[in-house]
């Protein structure tokens, strides 16, 4: 028989069980007892084993033969069904703590407001609430949030985990941002002024890019870094008219943080809204359209510099500070960007221009 369930200390009672222990009081098989009831043979057997609940009807002929009211049959399968789930959901906060330990979860009482606790348990349970997701397993599934293939064998669950985790926060996040339609039209003409901006401070450019982008149907986010995510920033449609831009505060090196920013605008104005673009600080994942990719990259090198202004400047190692702030003047852009793409293709050791590359604040 198989009309008890354990897990733990927890313990369900299939009604089957105390059907089996009337039948055995009776002293009389299965088939007579089923005669008894009005009912057939295999119904009486698949109860007994737990292998069919109690119905209405049968409920109605038990209270008849056994002299109680129907209600004690249908709360004993009812109290049987309320213990199995109490058993499954244990079973799944057992199966799930290996992922919850993978989280920050000060990350999310810092940052979210979420009840600091040390219980796992109540930490699975205030993660699941906050993600909107029923198990932290389903953060491992290849079709939640995001879209990629993987370039490597063994994937990182650490990663996976933490990368979605930090663009459900910043989806959440967004939802508090009012924006217009999206007008790519508009967007394209507020890009000289975002560049323009590349020699602001942060407390100046901020407001204001979040502003444009609002107004261009587009919800910025700018998050605290959640460990083990390695995402620089993201991209991800809501719907034809809203779409989520979020960066991660991370290494907020000027030239960084620019290069990420025009990086993604292009992935906003490619418009893919069944695709969801993440940037990877560590390249680990390799995204579904890596042609998308190499488009975002070339157009945030060369809008921020044009190829022929970078020509025309012609760097070399030898090449001083002085030189590149001149040069970065003259184009209107944060000198930090100009030791940047110097660095990136390797004209200037990375150890160069120390002062040059302003580390943001945010």
């Amino acid at each position: 028989m198989n009309n008890i369930e354990e897990y733990k200390s927890l313990v369900a009672f299939h009604p089957g069980y105390y059907i089996a222990e009337i039948i055995e009081d009776m002293g009389i098989t299965q088939a007579e007892f089923a005669t008894r009831l009005g009912t057939n043979t295999k119904t009486i057997s698949y109860l007994v084993n737990g292998q069919a609940n109690i119905t209405n009807d049968l409920a109605k002929k038990l209270s008849v033969m056994m002299g109680t009211g129907e209600d004690v049959w249908l709360n004993l399968q009812s109290s049987y069904d309320h213990k199995l789930i109490e058993i499954q959901k244990e079973k799944d906060f057992d199966e799930q703590i290996r992922l919850a330990r993978l989280i920050d979860y000060k990350f999310f009482v810092d940052n979210v407001g979420l009840s600091a606790t040390k219980d796992t348990k109540e930490k699975i349970t205030n993660l699941c609430k906050y993600f909107k997701i029923s198990d932290l397993r389903i953060m491992l599934k290849p079709d939640f949030l995001v879209n990629y293939r993987t370039g490597i064998n063994e994937v990182n669950e650490k990663n996976i985990v933490n990368s979605r985790a930090w663009l459900q926060t910043a989806i959440n996040y967004s939802q508090k941002i009012e924006t217009k339609a999206y007008d790519a039209e508009k967007l394209k003409s507020y890009l000289p002024e975002i560049r323009s901006m590349t020699v602001q401070t942060p407390d100046v450019f901020l407001p204001r890019i979040r502003q444009i982008f609002a107004e261009c149907g587009v919800a910025f986010v700018l998050l605290p870094n959640l460990k083990n995510s390695d995402i620089n920033g993201a991209v991800k449609w809501m719907n034809e008219n809203r779409v989520v831009l979020a960066m991660n505060n991370r290494r907020l090196d000027a030239d960084i943080f620019w290069f990420s920013l025009f990086h993604e605008i292009k992935h906003v104005l490619q418009k893919k809204t069944k695709t969801t673009f993440i940037s990877y600080s560590e390249n680990e994942m390799i995204e579904v359209n890596r042609q998308l990719e190499n488009d975002a990259d070339v157009f945030a090198t060369n809008y921020l510099i044009s190829p022929s202004a970078f020509k025309k400047f012609s760097p070399s190692k030898y090449t001083s500070d002085d030189e590149i702030i001149a040069f970065a003047k003259s184009i209107g852009i944060h000198p930090g960007i100009v030791a940047g793409r110097m660095q990136h293709e390797g004209i200037i050791p990375p150890n160069r221009c120390s002062e040059l590359k302003e580390k943001y604040l945010i």
